[in-house]
């Protein structure tokens, strides 16, 4: 059972984890360093937990004891009970949701190996907006993609904001990095997959005459906010495919582009 231990001084270094989360530069260099992300609100941290995710404490508002009683039974980790205006100045925001974990990264797996049991996955390059990288794993999971790979410069998914835009989503769909860009395309194109572009382009063949869910294994590739896919990334991909617009309209949002081109993966799985 954790054990309960009240905390009156937000310079306590107990509650080092939660110091200066809104400051984005900091905690992306130092999340990684130490092995640690935060997981924020109750659902979220119940999904953390649940998909094996061990808890290095929690930081809780006095009101959050009693619902999170069974997790807090179960912990073997400290749980700091702490007044919000103290939680406030501990983390530099309001918590609105009271209730905070620090927990503990698991070992990426390797991109092959995720490859060798998928059909479908993403492939997601300089998608560096936390809120971006958030929605599109909340869409994997919610759609039924079997992976994502990232390119070396993709935001964190387990950064605070990433984690919370998911939902926790981001716990249940494994994801790796990609180490040398583009090169390691290849290596997805000889795991069997074909390298599917996601691109505005007028020229590319709309997503439903390309339907990429007919194929065999296919990687849909997404590109940045704005400047979408690069050069290098179009000119190794096998296939260009557009979702078409309207009303002047020339793209999506990356994260509702991956939720339409996830949908159309899906719904093509559903008919074979």
């Amino acid at each position: 059972m954790a054990e309960l231990l009240t905390v009156d001084d937000p310079a306590d270094p107990r509650l080092s984890d939660y110091a200066s989360l809104t400051d984005v530069e900091l905690r992306r260099r130092r999340e990684p360093a130490e092995g640690l992300f935060i997981a924020e609100g109750e659902k979220v941290i119940r999904r953390a937990i649940e998909t094996g995710y061990e808890t290095r404490s929690m930081m809780l508002s006095a009101k959050w004891v009693d619902a999170m009683r069974d997790v807090i039974d179960a912990l073997p980790a400290p749980v700091y009970v702490v007044d919000p205006g103290l939680a406030e100045q501990v983390t530099g925001y309001h918590v609105h949701r009271g209730a905070l974990a620090a927990m503990r990264r698991k070992p990426l797996p390797d991109a092959a190996a995720l490859l060798a049991r998928a059909r479908r996955v993403a492939v997601l390059e300089t998608v560096n907006d936390h809120t971006n990288i958030g929605a599109v794993f909340r869409s994997a999971a919610a759609l039924g993609m079997d992976a994502v790979l990232l390119s070396p410069d993709c935001a964190d998914p387990l950064y605070r904001r990433s984690v919370k835009v998911s939902m926790g989503a981001v716990f249940h769909v494994p994801y790796a990095r990609l180490a040398s860009w583009p090169h390691d395309l290849e290596t997805v194109r000889e795991a069997g997959f074909t390298l599917v572009a996601l691109t505005p382009d007028p020229q590319a063949v709309p997503i439903t005459e390309a339907a990429p869910g007919r194929l065999p294994r296919a990687a849909l590739m997404l590109g940045t906010e704005g400047a979408g896919l690069s050069a290098r990334a179009l000119r190794a991909a096998d296939q260009r495919v557009r979702i078409p617009m309207s009303n002047g309209v020339d793209s999506l949002n990356v994260g509702a582009a991956a939720a339409v081109a996830f949908y159309a993966v899906a719904t093509a799985l559903a008919e074979d």
